[in-house]
């Protein structure tokens, strides 16, 4: 599959910038696949305003294919929303693991009706440049590629603009997930993109949580002219997203002004802080997928925050952390939205 047989209304949709939450993995109390609850989360994506859906990446567990859920997840996102919305999503799966194993994901979004693939390179830490550009190369020949820059501190490894460069001259390159949490290796990215003279065919995506209003207000200086972030790819976009599309609607408006304005710069520190409580900035991001859950449980969207490992929970002082943001910043939660809406999203889900 190449970008081209993207239909057109999605692809474009794509590149001028949308909210892609990365989807989270309903469980009940047994740790086993809640489909109903799954199928709610969906409904409440699309009904936010979310324009793209990421499945099975990091926030999703990449342990769901160790337990046999790979398909089974993402074929329940893709099937809801073509059940739920006649509005396009830009549907991303997430494919990771050695390179049969990433042909063989890629193979199954393409059979489900994704558009792209988010490539995780984690299981090739060690792998010189060379053959990180190879594996690259044979997934791109199966599917529309978009690169993850995921952060070291939880499974990620540092690449140069050299690499960059390098992958953004992939012809079925679409876009970068940028999420390294690190502004010169972010910097890094931009070099490389520019340097291949690709950035009219790849869309950035900020994936940098800590940093997200600023990321997508920022023109980054190149030697080709400005590059920007479109939208965003991200876990925390995957709570509170009906606000988030308003903060990504505000922060495109602000692109078009001279100066950003203090208000902005406001809401950069306050999203920013909001983060570092789901995402347990404080222990290390131990706690980051539990952290979402939390949220989503108290919205009643998830029945509770349990993760497929049992000793990944919440740390100890983030549901007091998570309780401070909320008192603090109660204009960034979407709660009323969510509980004037979950019951027709768990309805027969």
């Amino acid at each position: 599959m190449h970008f081209s047989d993207i239909p057109a209304d999605v692809l474009a949709r794509f590149r001028d910038g949308v909210v892609i939450p990365a989807q989270p993995l309903a469980l009940n109390a047994q740790r086993q696949f809640d489909v109903r609850r799954q199928r709610a989360l969906t409904r409440y994506y699309a009904d936010a305003g979310a324009g793209g859906l990421a499945v099975g990446v990091h926030t999703t567990q990449f342990a769901i294919r160790d337990v046999g859920l790979y398909q089974p997840v993402l074929e329940a996102a893709a099937q809801t929303v073509s059940e739920w919305t006649e509005r396009p999503l830009v549907m991303i799966a997430g494919v990771a693991g050695r390179t049969a194993q990433a042909v063989a994901e890629a193979r199954t979004a393409r059979g489900l009706g994704y558009h792209a693939v988010l490539l995780s390179l984690a299981a090739l830490k060690g792998c010189s440049e060379d053959e990180l550009i190879e594996h690259c190369q044979v997934i791109a020949a199966e599917m529309p590629l978009i690169g993850f820059y995921l952060q070291p501190a939880v499974g990620g490894m540092a690449l140069g603009a050299s690499f960059w460069r390098r992958f953004a001259g992939i012809d079925n390159v679409i876009g970068i997930k940028v999420a390294p949490f690190n502004r010169y290796a972010t910097l890094d990215v931009m070099a490389g993109v520019a340097a291949a003279r690709a950035g009219d065919r790849v869309t950035l995506y900020t994936g940098n949580d800590d940093h997200i209003v600023l990321d997508l207000v920022t023109p980054f200086r190149t030697e080709l002219g400005n590059l920007h972030f479109a939208g965003g790819l991200l876990g925390h976009w995957s709570v509170w997203t009906q606000k988030a599309v308003g903060i990504l609607e505000r922060c495109k408006a602000a692109r078009q002004q001279d100066a950003v304005s203090m208000d902005v710069l406001a809401l950069d520190s306050a999203v920013t802080d909001c983060n570092a409580a789901f995402f347990d900035v404080a222990n290390a991001f131990h706690g980051v997928i539990a952290g979402c859950h939390e949220v989503l449980r108290r919205q009643g969207l998830l029945e509770g925050r349990w993760c497929l490992d049992p000793d990944e929970d919440l740390s100890p002082g983030q549901s007091e952390a998570i309780d401070r943001v909320y008192r603090l910043y109660p204009e960034l939660n979407d709660d009323a939205f969510v509980k004037a809406n979950q019951e027709r999203w768990l309805e027969s889900a």
